[in-house]
């Protein structure tokens, strides 16, 4: 089909021709004109749902949707100034607006998930924190499977890894609120300087490994994000990265960060991420388990834009008890000088 599709865009003089196979015998043909990752505009009907996030334009004109029920966990790489945060902040505003608690460990002294405040239910700004917030997400995980084992008739001591249902049927009054874990620069969790930091880094690491493991049919979900990730960062890295199905990789540095994010999965991938062009922020390749990958951008969203929406949806901020001492506080938004009422009179000698 490849092939063919190339022959009909030099018959036709078109930018590209997307051949899919609808069924057997019935093919679905998409003839794009241009180029629409130069100037991204989403499509009107992008197939937005519960834990459904378009989040980005494909290079056939459709739009990436992020589904966490589909794809429950995800690594994204990316160099600096590649769009990788970009993308996180049109993840976060997609989500604002449904009932879903955010959880966040942002390694950069919060400088990327502190604007979104107000919609968080945790927030951790650095590896002594995220210490403290990973145990209180497995112990969530726990209660729920807990939870699901007493609906469900299961023997309270069944191993966790032998229970096959999940949250989605639980009825709908004891269906716990589903959890996302953004964790950006993850690769500064893995960093040690002493044995005592050594120690701490295991125990975060075994703690990921359990949610990206177990936590799908608990409802919680990861969406890891970093520049580099590989064997290199030490014991449980490879581990960890096994788990995180989908994939997106933007520009990278070289060649080996690439293989890290798509040489797993898609390696014919590898050479377009090495591609992409610095003067090109937001465009980054995605892949899956199935060994499809394409081309997307993400659209531009500044920051003060992203932090408005989630100003404006603090309210759906779910409760979740076990979070609340991670809770961020809100930035108290900034106030013009007062008008005063009182009208000066001059004062005659």
């Amino acid at each position: 089909m490849a092939a063919s599709a190339e022959r009909l865009r030099h018959s036709w003089g078109v930018h590209a021709v997307y051949v899919d196979e609808v069924k057997p015998g019935v093919v679905e043909l998409r003839l794009v004109g241009f180029d629409v990752l130069d100037r991204v505009r989403m499509p009107r009907k992008a197939g937005d749902g519960f834990l459904r996030v378009p989040v980005a334009l494909r290079e056939d004109a459709t739009a990436f949707v992020r589904d966490y029920r589909a794809m429950p966990h995800q690594l994204t790489l990316g160099a600096t100034l590649s769009g990788k945060s970009m993308y996180l902040r049109n993840l976060v505003t997609g989500l604002a607006g449904q009932r879903v608690a955010l959880a966040g460990i942002d390694c950069k002294r919060g400088v990327e998930l502190a604007p979104f405040a107000p919609r968080l239910s945790a927030l951790a700004t650095e590896p002594g924190e995220a210490a403290e917030l990973l145990p209180v997400l497995v112990r969530l995980m726990e209660e729920r499977y807990d939870l699901i084992k007493a609906r469900q008739g299961i023997a309270p001591n069944t191993p966790d890894e032998e229970i096959t249902s999940d949250v989605w049927g639980l009825p709908e009054h004891q269906r716990p609120v589903p959890v996302v874990l953004f964790v950006d620069e993850v690769a500064e969790l893995f960093l040690v300087a002493t044995r005592k930091d050594e120690e701490r880094r295991d125990e975060m690491v075994t703690q990921l490994i359990r949610l990206a493991q177990l936590g799908r049919a608990a409802g919680i979900y990861l969406e890891v994000c970093g520049q580099r990730f590989g064997a290199e960062l030490g014991k449980g890295a490879t581990m960890l990265r096994a788990q995180l199905s989908g994939r997106v990789c933007h520009r990278v540095n070289d060649e080996p960060s690439a293989k890290m994010a798509l040489g797993d999965i898609a390696p014919e991938a590898v050479e377009a991420v090495c591609a992409i062009a610095p003067e090109r922020p937001g465009l980054a390749v995605a892949g899956d388990t199935s060994g499809g990958w394409s081309r997307i951008r993400t659209p531009y969203l500044s920051l003060a834009d992203a932090a408005a929406v989630c100003q404006e949806a603090a309210h759906m901020v779910p409760d979740v008890p076990a979070l609340d001492p991670f809770r961020p506080a809100a930035p108290v938004p900034s106030v013009g000088q007062p008008i005063s009422l009182v009208k000066p009179r001059p004062v005659l000698d």
